[in-house]
């Protein structure tokens, strides 16, 4: 399992990451909402919270929020690494630093369902977190094609229907997305059950 120091580190790790290559965005004149945009940027921030709250919520009274949160951070990051490793590990990624793109796509998608899995769950988990697991992410589907559609950027070059051959292309790859957030959700909720541990 992931310790208390360990922990501490990675999410500072993470906001010291984010938050660099955020100062070099701004700097180069780039749009601040742009960055948040991206799922990648947006997951790991939350991995950040999830990892903190971790360390500062001993309570046995938060075991149920920490455990639906870790588990939610843990799908997330692992489609992270996925979507990364399948689809974008050839695409060019402009200004993303080195060192911020290991972190953010190789070091933080491992690292958060290592501790997920050598850390289960201390009571069993309701199915109904796997459908909370998939809100954020279709969400934030609906998003980028609506602002996308708007201004005209996307984040994601398999989003961009210009860029695939039109919408019916981005629904073929969102389907994917999602049937693989499925599947991994399920997955990482099973196991979690299967090796939930007696205490908090």
């Amino acid at each position: 399992m992931l310790t208390i120091l360990t922990r501490t580190l990675l999410a500072a790790l993470v906001l010291s990451a984010v938050g660099w290559q955020l100062w070099l965005h701004i700097g180069a004149g780039f749009s601040t909402l742009n960055f948040f945009s991206y799922f990648t940027n947006l997951s790991n921030l939350f991995a950040a919270f999830v990892l903190l709250f971790s360390v500062l919520s001993r309570s046995a009274h938060a075991g149920a929020w920490r455990d639906a949160l870790r588990y939610v951070s843990a799908v997330n990051m692992a489609l992270v690494g996925l979507v990364f490793a399948v689809l974008l590990r050839n695409v060019d990624l402009g200004g993303l630093l080195p060192w911020v793109n290991f972190i953010l796509h190789y070091l933080m998608p491992v690292a958060v369902v290592l501790d997920w899995l050598l850390r289960p769950p201390a009571a069993k988990l309701d199915a109904g977190l796997i459908a909370l697991a998939v809100v954020f992410p279709i969400a934030y589907l609906v998003y980028v094609l609506w602002r996308g559609a708007s201004v005209g950027w996307y984040p994601y070059p398999f989003l961009n229907p210009a860029n695939v051959g039109g919408y019916g292309a981005v629904a073929i790859y969102g389907l994917g997305i999602a049937a693989t957030f499925l599947f991994g959700g399920w997955a990482l909720w099973a196991l979690g059950n299967r090796l939930q541990r007696s205490t908090s």
